[in-house]
């Protein structure tokens, strides 16, 4: 299939402890054999674990609007009675003739509020269809907006919190999905940054129970506002506060907007006490373990958290012979604005999987012209999700790149054409962001061809370089445009009459599928973590850890990974 529903996982559970206080019980006098030993906490981490780094779930009940006769009238149930007050509510006329028409489903809502969420910012909405609907397909409908919160079912009647945020948009649909053989997937489907949050998601601190106290809230919140802060109407002020004896809230910095379990494993990494003495003796020890790939990843997450002194320790892992103690030193500058680590990182995206999509992450937080033009060229590359990430990194630095600057088409889907060397590409996606990305200003569909964009579009091509886009609608007069068998062309003409970001992947699909399509298409070609990475030529299996996506992992629970 292509396109199936996605389950979010919240960010990965890597045990990988910094360390915590062990403290005495009983009797001051340790017993015959026992190790009286108490470890003295070293890192924040020692005293606190993460706070909000999981998904909220919010929920609704709406109505999907446009479906071509594959609606259906819901059956008695608590959500059809939800669903007929809010509509009332709402002040619409005559609720159940609505829900009675076969160009209408009740459909179920749900959305995850990711770790950090500002107000404002957008996310992707998943639609299904209740288990006993009879709508066969749910293509080409839209849902009206709908308050977004968090919702159970009790003793037979709808449940329901605060708004957090509301939804509504074009459902994406399986483009291959038949409602005969697939009904699963013909009734549910996905609305791109249909979502967007009413509130924002602070992240925190929580102090460990055998350290819960004012003074150590206050050393968290120090030893963190020497690290970090941020800029507001022109004053400084720190990211952290010390709100209660167990719980420091953390403010989000700007430089890891895009990577917000890096930002919390580096502030647990910050050491508690700091002075030249004692940093200079841990800058020795970590340039040690930096130059061994089994402790590069922690030992440059530990320097990072030490800030502007560890740079030229860092830069010195920028020329050893490992991929894996070159990537770990790199990925750390990046984060420290250091423009050294840009060709290390573009060397990494290009060569070694296991690493691109965090090679990648970093590029796109090093805001320098050297990084601006190692991502421009990673756009020749002739692997997919290489190319893809490049895109998303140059996007992510500056929108208004001319490289890959694009246009809203019909306020419906984000377009770009990227005019590059490689060869030529379309891509779409299934997550986050409704796009279209042609790599190539020159992609045709050759015809003969007979395609559908949605309900009410066809996309037919008789002749050669000549295509005809057809919208069909009841009690609408036929509209037709004419153009070339430029896929640009192509595009706008289904936009301008009335085509959604679903109809223009649907059209995409099928031309494909039909030999049409003179380019590859990809779908979400992202790179992957999780990748295992093997050291090549190590010495021996006991000198090299091999490193995996574990190392750049960090959760709710007490690990202490690298946020990658």
């Amino acid at each position: 299939m292509w396109f199936i529903m996605a389950i979010p996982v919240i960010m990965g559970l890597a045990p990988c402890i910094i360390g915590c206080s062990l403290w005495m019980t009983g009797s001051k006098t340790p017993v015959l054999g026992e190790t009286a030993e108490v470890k003295t906490p070293r890192l924040v981490g020692d005293l606190a674990v993460p706070y909000g780094l999981h998904s909220i779930v919010v929920e609704a009940i709406g109505l999907v609007t446009g479906l071509n006769g594959t609606g259906s009238d819901p059956l008695p149930s608590p959500e059809r009675q939800f669903l007929l007050a809010e509509m009332q509510r709402r002040g619409v006329q005559n609720p159940n003739t609505v829900l009675a028409s076969k160009n209408t489903s009740l459909v179920l809502v749900r959305g995850y509020l990711r770790p950090g969420i500002q107000k404002g910012d957008v996310f992707d909405v998943e639609v299904r269809v209740p288990s006993r609907s009879e709508t066969t397909s749910l293509r080409g409908g839209f849902l009206l907006e709908v308050p977004l919160r968090e919702m159970m079912i009790l003793r037979g009647a709808v449940r329901e919190g605060h708004i957090l945020a509301k939804a509504s948009g074009p459902v994406l649909v399986d483009p291959s999905a038949d409602p005969e053989k697939d009904p699963v997937y013909a009734t549910r489907g996905r609305i791109l940054g249909g979502g967007v949050a009413e509130r924002s998601r602070t992240l925190g601190l929580l102090l460990k129970p055998e350290h819960h106290s004012v003074a150590n809230a206050a050393r968290i919140e120090s030893a963190i506002n020497r690290r970090f802060y941020i800029v507001q109407r022109g004053l400084q002020e720190g990211v952290a506060r010390a709100k209660t004896n167990e719980y420091v809230e953390l403010k989000l910095h700007p430089r890891y907007k895009n990577n917000i379990p890096r930002y919390v494993a580096v502030v647990r990494a910050i050491p508690l006490r700091d002075n030249e003495q004692i940093r200079l003796q841990r800058l020795r020890e970590l340039e040690s373990e930096l130059l061994n790939p089994a402790t590069a990843s922690q030992a440059a997450l530990e320097l990072e958290a030490l800030g502007g002194p560890a740079v030229d320790v860092l830069k010195k892992g920028l020329t050893a012979s490992s991929p894996v103690v070159r990537f770990h030193a790199a990925e750390a500058l990046a984060y420290l604005d250091c423009p050294e680590a840009a060709p290390v990182l573009g060397q990494i995206a290009r060569d070694e999987p296991a690493f691109r999509v965090y090679a990648l992450a970093a590029l796109s937080a090093l805001n320098d012209l050297e990084s601006v033009e190692i991502l421009r060229e990673l756009l020749k590359s002739p692997s997919a999700e290489t190319r893809y990430g490049a895109f998303r990194a140059l996007v992510e630095l500056n929108p208004n790149d001319a490289a890959v600057a694009g246009e809203k088409l019909g306020d419906q889907f984000w377009y770009h054409v990227v005019r590059t060397e490689g060869p030529p590409m379309v891509h779409v996606t299934k997550n986050r962001r409704a796009e279209v990305v042609l790599f190539g200003d020159n992609i045709r569909l050759k015809g003969p061809f007979a395609v559908e964009a949605g309900n009410r579009i066809m996309v037919t091509s008789q002749e050669p370089g000549k295509v005809t886009v057809s919208r069909f609608a009841v009690n609408e007069a036929d509209q037709k445009r004419f153009v070339s068998d430029s896929l640009d062309e192509i595009i706008r003409a289904v936009v301008e009459l009335g085509g959604t970001y679903p109809d223009v992947v649907q059209m995409l699909q099928e031309a494909r599928v039909a030999g049409a399509l003179e380019a590859r298409f990809e779908v979400d070609a992202v790179p992957e973590a999780g990748r295992r990475y093997e050291e090549k030529n190590a010495p021996n299996e006991s000198d090299v850890a091999p490193s995996t996506v574990a190392d750049h992992d960090v959760s709710d629970d007490d690990s202490g990974g690298t946020g990658g």
